[in-house]
Formats: C-alpha cells, sequence, structure tokens
C-alpha cells in the first residue's frame, strides 16, 4: 500500500518520494493518521477503507475551493485514491500550535473574508460530500429554508428514524422553519462546514488554519454557530470575525437551530444521549 502511495505523490509532485519514517497521528473518529516522511519532506495521510475514496475525493475538492478564496488558510491536498483494500489522502504537513488571542481574532477576520465567498447557484455545492462519515446531501437549492428543512434537518430526521431515534416534535419543527428563518436576509456563503474546535488551529508561526472540511454553500451562521458548539472558540476571535463581516443582531435566536444539525448527526454516528440532547434542543427552539 505504502509504495502505491509513494508513487502516486511522485507522479503528482514530480519529485521522487519514498517513505522511510511512518508514525500514527490523529486522525479524528473516522480515519487513521499517519505522518509520513522521506527525511526532508514530510506529509498528512488519513486512511480509510476503500470503499470510502469519494469521501477524500470530496475533502480534497474542499480544501481547494477554500484555498481558491485566498482568505484564511487549510492545508494543501497533495492526491488522493485507492492502494489495496485502502482509501487514503495525502496533505500538506502543518504543525500545529495552541495560537495566541492575535491568532484567534485573525481566524476570525480571516473566516469572515472566506464567507464573502458567494455561489450564484444558490445553497449547496457541486458533490454530495460527508459529515463525519455521514452523507452530506448537497443539491443546488435557490432557497435556503428549503435546502435547510430538506437536505440538512429532514435528512438527518429520516437516517435517525432507522437508528430507533424517536423525536416526537420533528414535524412541527419542520413545519415551524419557515416561520423561524422568515425575516432572516440570508446570501450563500462558503462555510467549511463542520467548523469545531477540534478542526482548527494555528501553525507553529501562528497563522490560522482550519480542516478536515464539510465544504457547501450556506448561511454563514452555521459555521458560527458550530464553533460554539463543543466548548467555543476564544472571545477574540467573534471580535475578529464582526470587524470584517458582522452577524446579524438576531443571530443567537438561530445558534440552536443549526446546531440541532451536528447533534442529529451525532446521534447518528455515535447514538448514546446526543438524543435526548436533540429532543431538548427542539423544545427549546420551539419555545
Amino acid at each position: 500500500m505504502w509504495t502505491q502511495i509513494d508513487a502516486n505523490i511522485s507522479q503528482v509532485t514530480g519529485e521522487k518520494f519514498q517513505s522511510q519514517q511512518r508514525r500514527s497521528v490523529g486522525g479524528g473518529c473516522i480515519n487513521e493518521g499517519y505522518a509520513v516522511s522521506n527525511g526532508e519532506i514530510t506529509y498528512f495521510i488519513k486512511l480509510n477503507r476503500a470503499s470510502q475514496v469519494a469521501m477524500f475525493e470530496a475533502e480534497a475538492l474542499g480544501l481547494k475551493e477554500m484555498q481558491a478564496t485566498v482568505s484564511i488558510r487549510v492545508p494543501k491536498p497533495i492526491c488522493w485514491g485507492t492502494a489495496d483494500n485502502s482509501s487514503y489522502i495525502v496533505l500538506e504537513w502543518l504543525e500545529l500550535a495552541s495560537g495566541n488571542s492575535n491568532s484567534w481574532e485573525e481566524m476570525g477576520r480571516k473566516l469572515a473574508v472566506m464567507h464573502k465567498d458567494s455561489s450564484s447557484q444558490g445553497f449547496g455545492w457541486k458533490i454530495n460530500n460527508t459529515i463525519g462519515s455521514t452523507p452530506q446531501i448537497n443539491t443546488w437549492t435557490t432557497d435556503w429554508t428549503e435546502f435547510y428543512i430538506k437536505h440538512r434537518l429532514g435528512y438527518q430526521f429520516q437516517l435517525a428514524r432507522r437508528r430507533g431515534g424517536n423525536f416526537p416534535q420533528q414535524d412541527k419543527l419542520l413545519a415551524a422553519i419557515p416561520e423561524l428563518l422568515a425575516n432572516h436576509q440570508i446570501q450563500p456563503s462558503l462555510v467549511h462546514g463542520d467548523l469545531w474546535g477540534g478542526n482548527a488551529g494555528c501553525t507553529a508561526s501562528g497563522e490560522p488554519v482550519i480542516f478536515d472540511p464539510a465544504t457547501y454553500f450556506a448561511d454563514r451562521e452555521v459555521d458560527i454557530a458550530m464553533t460554539e458548539l463543543f466548548g467555543g472558540f476564544p472571545a477574540v476571535f467573534y471580535k475578529g470575525y464582526n470587524e470584517v463581516f458582522p452577524l446579524n443582531a438576531d443571530y443567537e435566536q438561530r445558534k440552536t437551530l443549526y446546531n440541532l444539525y451536528h447533534i442529529l448527526n451525532h446521534f447518528n454516528l455515535f447514538g448514546g444521549g446526543y438524543g435526548s440532547q436533540a429532543n431538548r434542543m427542539i423544545e427549546q427552539i420551539l419555545r
């Protein structure tokens, strides 16, 4: 397998690469991760089953789309494919550090610039991708409310029913969304799509970087909402963001609605108490 990956790296970069050192590093909940080096250059390689190659292709295309905005740094995708019984993606290796307040404030500013990138096709993306390992449907839709009901919450509820989830107020919630979003003016923004603390950091030099995207064009508030879901980003991040692209005053009213998507997805991926958490969020939204 590694010989095939080395050969693909060599072909794409135009420079002979033969891995000499491989060490296991964090690859998230879904993938195996490795730092692979020839002694001079290091790459980050993620592995999964061969059947998951489309997931890695979508990740690479998402990183390229974000990179093209010339805003916030993302790891450069090198190549991807299958080798033996595995699929893989090869990414630029970035040494990550905790960063300081200046780094996080700059992350907010740079994410705001990326969010200004829009699409004349509406909401969605050119291909479907994944949120974790769950399929994420990105069919182009001109109306955000329709997109969010059908391709985000509605789809997650369908998956949850198959898993045995019980959400008594599901239909009431979906019926209420047009009113919940009625006075909210939304332009399509390029979003990361899975922007929690584990998918953001800073390089050793302090440059902000985001990775592991679930890219699509959406209401930009979906990214900001998720930064608050699992512990939250530093306050200076939101200060920097609002300097460049101020959030609407009523953003707080929609935050829980947007984060429900991720809690339902966690229920579909991991089960456990996420179902109860989703029901509490639904009750909160409908009050």
